[in-house]
């Protein structure tokens, strides 16, 4: 079922039918997406005394604050490096950031403290993203990459078109890329294969239509 790889529109179109005609809300969608992500970090063999989360303020920085809980509850450092403003964020990521804080799960703004980390998660930009990163975006992303550290991108490294491969000015060279319910056509790239190391594909109740037709 999960072995095609699917464009962003196709992407985009499964989530809103999944969301809007089946039901499944996007924040359990969201829960999903990191407890998957979190599943594979633990499964690897990856230092995790300094882990930084790096995330945006759309729903890919949402999965990623997620991530950052559920380490923090299995009793890890862990800590939050948050791009954006939070008041834009989306509804899902806003409740996210809500309970980051009632776990008192410290945000830093110090780019070293995602150099010195020992695992990364990138959770900056997801299939969405369209335009050359950026500004603040940027400097987080060679950041990144500065750091000895091992990155794991959630759905798709920060930076690459998720339809063509292309790096967008700057992108993340991740270790581990977990991805949603099915693979993205730009992984399967020469560029998208270099900078998302090792794909684990995440069945989090993605449904496309043709799943469905398929299941009957």
């Amino acid at each position: 079922m999960m072995s095609k790889a699917i464009t962003i529109a196709e992407a985009q179109r499964y989530d809103a039918h999944t969301i809007n005609e089946i039901g499944i809300p996007a924040l359990v969608l969201m829960e999903r997406a990191a407890l998957a992500t979190f599943n594979n970090i633990l499964n690897d063999d990856f230092d995790l005394s300094r882990i930084v989360v790096v995330a945006a303020t759309g729903n890919n920085g949402g999965d990623g604050i997620a991530v950052a809980r559920l380490l923090k509850i299995r009793g890890l450092n862990v800590e939050i490096y948050l791009l954006g403003n939070p008041d834009n964020a989306t509804p899902q990521t806003k409740q996210q950031l809500k309970i980051a804080d009632y776990y008192s799960i410290p945000r830093i703004t110090d780019l070293n403290r995602i150099v010195n980390a020992t695992l990364i998660v990138d959770a900056i930009f997801g299939v969405g993203l369209s335009r050359l990163v950026t500004g603040k975006f940027a400097d987080a992303i060679n950041a990144i990459n500065a750091a000895d550290a091992k990155t794991v991108a959630i759905d798709v490294p920060s930076g690459i078109n998720a339809d063509t491969g292309d790096v967008l000015g700057v992108a993340v060279v991740a270790d581990s890329t977990t991805t949603m319910a099915y693979n993205k056509v730009g992984l399967l790239t020469t560029s998208g294969k270099q900078h998302s190391g090792t794909i684990h594909v995440a069945d989090i109740g993605i449904y496309a239509q043709d799943r469905l037709e398929h299941a009957r």
